[in-house]
């Protein structure tokens, strides 16, 4: 397979390197359709490949919380791309042999052959292997014809076409199913943009939906006549009100022994003239008159810092007896330090480098921020932590991993 993927490599770059200007219309239509072919072709391979990756455990054992956090770290996707792969990847896989085959041949793209496994999971769980290859049959038919959005309508009935006798009962189960499908499909992407933006992307289920829609629709409506925004601003200036409500709340659970809070990080020199932006402790910038509004309302926590960012001393805060080490590391680590790791301060604990037990103190040199699963992956596999010379941690990974056992550093919270 490597050898004749390395020849396939070898053709397609050489086609990328002819020029596309030079082709008549005729065969520009032509190489659209002979590329667009090859990519559900290569699809499927990819596919197959990803799914044996997954079965084995490989991103795991490679320190990876799942095989989509290890695809995008090593294919250097966005996370969603890489959940979607590993999902179609297991649908497809899934599906009756005929799916496969479809779209190894071309015959299908990659959004039907999604849209032609879900179903066939649906006939299958209530019509049996015979009535579902039918339905594939008959699908895989229709795709030649149909968009993924209008085939995925069409399969809704596609009982009363292969079995007209047991439709009803099945368009039930049908109902389940999907239900099922938006709860496996619920997600929420926050992807960083500049200028310390956040984009928001995903997709809620019919109950998170109701719910988001109870809280925000009466904080999205117009403030007065002289109210310019539009209605994506309204929702967003009421999603940021429905935020600032629970935090006041209390009721949130805690993020490392710290209550659920806003952690800005700020020159106090400069804040006091009102001329210090700030960083969030999701490495965020905020503008100064932001970080002086946000102040209005805050504890203060003196922390002093070295020309190099180590954090040399931090003040404490009062009600919290584990505060001040905590800052300290989200100073510094900003994030879970296990490379190729972007889960956020909130999500993670302070890990001992030399185990408390052993004698190992409690202070910032002996400490390092993991997120609960690399916590629990560096106190049972060979990987090593340190501090290196420069005071950030560094992780040492096992000899069968790399042989040179060189340093890796996590590279997601840098913010310069």
């Amino acid at each position: 397979m490597i050898d004749e993927l390395a020849r396939a490599e070898s053709a397609v770059a050489t086609c990328a390197d002819a020029p596309a200007w030079a082709l008549s219309e005729h065969d520009l239509i032509a190489a659209l359709d002979a590329t667009h072919l090859l990519q559900q072709r290569l699809a499927a391979v990819h596919f197959a490949v990803v799914r044996e990756l997954d079965g084995r455990g490989t991103a795991v054992a490679q320190g990876a919380s799942s095989t989509a956090v290890w695809l995008r770290h090593r294919l250097r996707l966005d996370v969603s791309a890489a959940r979607r792969l590993v999902g179609l990847a297991a649908s497809v896989d899934a599906a009756p042999p005929g799916v496969r085959d479809a779209l190894a041949s071309g015959v299908v793209s990659v959004e039907q052959a999604r849209v032609i496994a879900d179903t066939a999971a649906t006939v299958s769980a209530s019509a049996g292997a015979e009535v579902t290859d039918k339905a594939v049959g008959l699908l895989v038919e229709w795709a030649g014809q149909f968009d993924p959005t209008l085939l995925r309508k069409l399969s809704t009935r596609i009982l009363d076409h292969v079995a007209p006798d047991i439709a009803d009962a099945a368009a039930q189960a049908a109902l389940e199913a999907e239900a099922a499908r938006a709860t496996r499909d619920r997600h929420l992407t926050i992807s960083e943009q500049t200028n310390g933006r956040l984009r928001l992307t995903g997709t809620l289920d019919a109950e998170a939906a109701a719910l988001l829609r109870a809280a925000i629709d009466p904080l999205s409506a117009p403030a007065g006549p002289d109210d310019n925004r539009c209605a994506g601003q309204r929702r967003h200036d009421a999603l940021a009100d429905v935020c600032r409500l629970a935090l006041r709340t209390g009721d949130l659970p805690e993020s490392g022994g710290d209550p659920a809070q806003v952690v800005v990080t700020t020159g106090y020199d400069g804040l006091t003239r009102q001329l210090s932006a700030g960083a969030l402790d999701i490495g965020l910038r905020l503008t100064p008159d932001t970080v002086r509004r946000l102040a209005c309302d805050a504890a203060i926590l003196p922390a002093v810092l070295g020309g190099t960012g180590q954090v040399l001393d931090v003040g404490r805060q009062r009600r919290l007896i584990t505060g001040p080490l905590r800052r300290a590391l989200v100073l510094r680590d900003r994030g879970c330090a296990f490379p190729g790791c972007d889960r956020p301060p909130r999500w993670c604990a302070a890990h001992h480098i030399h185990h408390w037990a052993d004698g190992g103190p409690t202070n910032l040199d002996n400490a390092v921020l993991l997120c609960g699963h690399h916590h629990r992956h560096l106190h049972r596999s060979d990987w090593m932590v340190r501090l290196g010379d420069d005071g950030h941690p560094e992780f040492i990974p096992p000899a069968w991993l790399d042989p040179d056992q060189l340093p890796r550093r996590n590279h997601y919270h840098r913010r310069t």
